[in-house]
């Protein structure tokens, strides 16, 4: 019996969607290497799932940019948007930009001056001395900066050495206090002993005995 015809249509299920997928895909591929290889053709192929996920096969012998070349040239198709035309032109108007400055940055360092006419050479002098300018007015600032951090840098030494000062005079002083308050307490000790005390020898001489 033969196998009967399926009906090309969306598989509803996802899970036999998913089934077929695979399947499917692996056919298609295996017959891009057979015809590679039989025929001596160049394949590519590429599939996208539904998930976004995506398989490809390209011949041995090439690329897919050489293919996709291939197919420019003889379907005479345009393979690239004016979105990517339009990004073209403004990488080469850049590439031409840098160029034209890549040139005035010689002419402002001296070099390939000799064909240039004199209004040219005077506008190059203008620029130089309004860079010389503001490369001086940038000096002064700096400088102007660093006396500024010198002048805060010393007052707040002398600051410190003036908050130093007064702690060890703080010290000093309570050193001195309790010096006082020491030799005040011997003072009191002293005035409150009514007699100084005789030591006795423990056996009389024997001269006085005698």
């Amino acid at each position: 019996m033969g196998r009967g015809k399926i009906e090309i249509k969306r598989i509803e299920n996802a899970s036999n969607r998913q089934v077929t997928y695979s399947k499917r895909k692996n056919g298609i591929i295996k017959k891009a290497k057979e015809i590679t290889v039989l025929c001596d053709a160049q394949v590519s192929l590429v599939i996208f799932a539904s998930s976004g996920r995506m398989h490809e096969y390209c011949s041995p012998s090439t690329t897919v940019v050489d293919l996709l070349d291939k197919y420019h040239k003889q379907s005479g198709q345009r393979l690239w948007d004016a979105k990517h035309e339009n990004l073209s032109k403004e990488i080469d108007r850049i590439k031409k930009e840098n160029d034209s400055m890549q040139i005035e940055l010689r002419h402002l360092k001296g070099e390939d001056i000799s064909s240039l006419h004199h209004t040219e050479l005077m506008a190059i002098e203008e620029a130089l001395d309004a860079g010389l300018a503001a490369v001086r007015k940038k000096q002064m600032e700096y400088h102007s900066m660093l006396e500024q951090n010198e002048k805060m840098l010393d007052e707040e030494f002398k600051r410190l050495q003036f908050v130093l000062q007064q702690e060890m005079a703080m010290g000093e002083n309570a050193m001195e206090m309790e010096n006082a308050y020491h030799q005040q307490r011997v003072r009191d000790y002293n005035s409150q002993v009514p007699f100084a005390f005789r030591v006795q020898p423990i056996q009389p001489n024997l001269q006085e005995r005698m």
